[in-house]
């Protein structure tokens, strides 16, 4: 019996350190954004780039705040987040873009007309509350709030990073693959299955905290799925 029962041991307590490693509970909606004086109402692990973007949707107002989160590809570079009223790419995109000017973060926009023209002016849509800000694990963060259009239930987004700044003017960033993919649509609401709409999904508030309640949940769910097993073991 204690043969068998040693390396069953063994197997319950590496299931347990599955259920409660850090890379299987952790997410977006756990992310401390440095400031923390801001919530958002959903966030999305971006696909490329080690990005995030936690977002609050008002239909109301048809307006739209966000919170994005990516590391420079140096030091000294920056970080941008934008988009795109009438296409898919870069070429048209509305950007805010991030980074450090005297030891200072700034935000400054881009009206991005074609992909041979990268001009800081005014956007096509109202911006406002601007900031951003870097944190200790070498992301930075962009908050800012922006007008969209009535009833808008998607948007297409552009995020890139760069790696560095030359007298006010970002460098050209990087054409890897993670680079040129760095696009897609952001939902801002969710159909139902009548058919009808509903702001999009908020798995959990994105806030300043380090997501310690979900952990706790998974850690008495993998607690209690380990206790079950051992007395199924034992018996």
């Amino acid at each position: 019996m204690g043969s068998l029962l040693c390396p069953s041991l063994v197997l319950l307590f590496s299931l347990w350190v599955t259920l409660i490693s850090p890379a299987h509970s952790l997410d977006c909606s756990s992310l401390k954004l440095p400031g923390g004086k801001k919530q958002y109402s959903n966030c999305t692990d971006l696909p490329t780039l080690n990005s995030t973007l936690h977002f609050t949707y008002n239909a109301t107002n048809s307006s739209l705040s966000v919170a994005f989160s990516a590391a420079p590809s140096n030091a000294n570079g920056w970080i941008a987040w934008a988009i795109n009223p009438t296409s898919t790419g870069m070429a048209g995109s509305q950007a805010l873009l991030a980074f450090k000017n005297k030891g200072s973060m700034v935000v400054k926009t881009y009206n991005i007309s074609s992909y041979s023209s990268i001009v800081e002016g005014k956007l096509s849509f109202e911006v406002w509350d601007l900031e951003a800000e870097a944190g200790d694990d070498g992301k930075m963060v962009i908050y800012g709030s922006l007008k969209v259009p009535a009833s808008a239930e998607k948007l297409n987004q552009v995020w890139q990073v760069g790696p560095g700044v030359t007298n006010g003017h970002p460098m050209k960033h990087e054409f890897a693959k993670a680079n040129l993919a760095s696009l897609g649509e952001l939902n801002l609401v969710e159909k139902m299955s009548s058919g009808a709409s509903s702001p999009a999904p908020a798995p959990q508030v994105a806030n300043n905290g380090s997501g310690d309640g979900s952990r706790v949940r998974e850690i008495n769910a993998g607690l209690w799925i380990l206790g079950l097993v051992s007395m199924l073991v034992l018996m």
